[in-house]
C-alpha cells in the first residue's frame, strides 16, 4: 500500500504505532505526531526546506524513533476545491517519499487531507492567544500540522464509531 483513502489508513497500521502529519510549506515543513491511540495529535518539529533527500532523512528519523506507521499530509486545495500547484507539490512531495529506501518502511501508506486554511485558523488562535509575532514565526508551522492531523483523526474516529 502506498497513497490510499483516509478511511482506509488505520487498517493498514500495527496497533500502537502513530501517525505523522505533514504540512509540506514551501519553506518550513511542518511535523507533528499522534499518540500510539491515534487520537490526539501534537507538535513535533519545523523542518527548514532542503534538497528532497536532506529533509527525507529528518522524516527517516522520525519514523524509526516514533513508530510511526502512517503519513497523513496536508494538501493544500483552492476554495474552490480544485487543485493547483501547491496540491501538486505536496503530491509531488508524498511520491518522493514512497520511492525505495527513501523511508525505512516500504510502501508506508500515505493519506491527504485538506488543509485549507488550516495556517490560518492556528494563526487566528495563536493572536488570539496573544502570542508574539516571533513566537508564532516558530511554531506555526509545526501546529498546523497538528492542526491536519488532528482534524484527520477526528475524521478516522467519527468513522469508527459509525
Amino acid at each position: 500500500m502506498s497513497i490510499c483513502n483516509l478511511s482506509d489508513l488505520l487498517s493498514f497500521i500495527k496497533p500502537g504505532q502513530c501517525l505523522l502529519g505533514i504540512d509540506p510549506g514551501s519553506v518550513v515543513i511542518g511535523v507533528a505526531i499522534s499518540d500510539p491511540d491515534c487520537r490526539v495529535a501534537s507538535p513535533l518539529v519545523g523542518i527548514g526546506r532542503s534538497k528532497f533527500m536532506e529533509n527525507a532523512k529528518a522524516f527517516s528519523k522520525i519514523v524509526k524513533e516514533r513508530n510511526v506507521g502512517g503519513l497523513i499530509i496536508g494538501l493544500p486545495k483552492n476554495m474552490d476545491g480544485s487543485e493547483g500547484p501547491a496540491a501538486q507539490s505536496a503530491r509531488a512531495f508524498a511520491a518522493n517519499l514512497l520511492k525505495p529506501g527513501v523511508l525505512p518502511i516500504e510502501n508506508i501508506p500515505i493519506a491527504f487531507w485538506d488543509e485549507r486554511l488550516s495556517s490560518a485558523a492556528v494563526e487566528r488562535f495563536m493572536i488570539s492567544d496573544d502570542m508574539s509575532r516571533k513566537r508564532r514565526d516558530e511554531t506555526i508551522d509545526k501546529a498546523a500540522a497538528a492542526y491536519i492531523l488532528q482534524g484527520a483523526l477526528d475524521s478516522l474516529s467519527i468513522k469508527m464509531k459509525s
